[in-house]
C-alpha cells in the first residue's frame, strides 16, 4: 500500500508540475527574467503551493506516524549554515542556467529532448560526488 501511495502522490505532483508550467524551462527562464519580459505566472503556482501544504503541514508536525502506520519523519534542523547557503546557492544557479529543477527534470524525462537527458545525468553525478564527499567528511 505505501508503495502504491508513493507511486500516486509522485504521479500528482508530477502532473502538477506539467500542469503549472514548472516543467517548461522557457516559462521558469521567464519567471526568473526580472529585467526583462518577467512572467509573475510561476510565483501564483509557488503561492498555491505553499497554501495548499500548510494544513498538512501543520497536521503532521502533530503526529508521530503516518496515515500508513510509518514514522513521521519531518526535518528537525532549522539553522542556517554554510552547507545549506552553499547548495541553495548551486540549486539556484542551475535553475537559473538550464530553466528546469530535478522535479521537473524527472517529469519530462522521457519527452526525448537530449538537454533534460543531460541534466539529468549532470544532477546524478552531482548526487555521487556529495555521497562520496559526505562519506569522507564523516569518516
Amino acid at each position: 500500500m505505501r508503495k502504491l501511495t508513493s507511486f500516486a502522490a509522485g504521479l500528482l505532483f508530477g502532473l502538477g508540475l506539467l500542469l503549472s508550467g514548472m516543467a517548461n524551462p522557457a516559462k521558469v527562464i521567464g519567471f526568473l527574467d526580472f529585467a526583462g519580459a518577467w512572467d509573475p505566472s510561476l510565483a501564483l503556482v509557488m503561492v498555491g503551493a505553499i497554501a495548499t501544504a500548510l494544513v498538512p503541514f501543520t497536521w503532521a508536525k502533530r503526529r508521530e506516524r503516518s496515515l500508513l502506520d510509518a514514522p513521521m519523519q519531518l526535518p528537525s534542523k532549522r539553522d542556517l549554515d554554510g552547507r545549506l547557503i552553499g547548495g541553495s546557492l548551486v540549486f539556484g544557479i542551475g535553475w537559473g542556467v538550464a530553466g528546469i529543477c530535478p522535479g521537473p527534470a524527472i517529469a519530462v524525462l522521457l519527452s526525448g529532448h537530449w538537454q533534460v537527458v543531460l541534466f539529468v545525468l549532470a544532477m546524478l553525478g552531482g548526487m555521487l560526488l556529495f555521497s562520496a564527499l559526505e562519506r569522507r567528511r564523516t569518516c
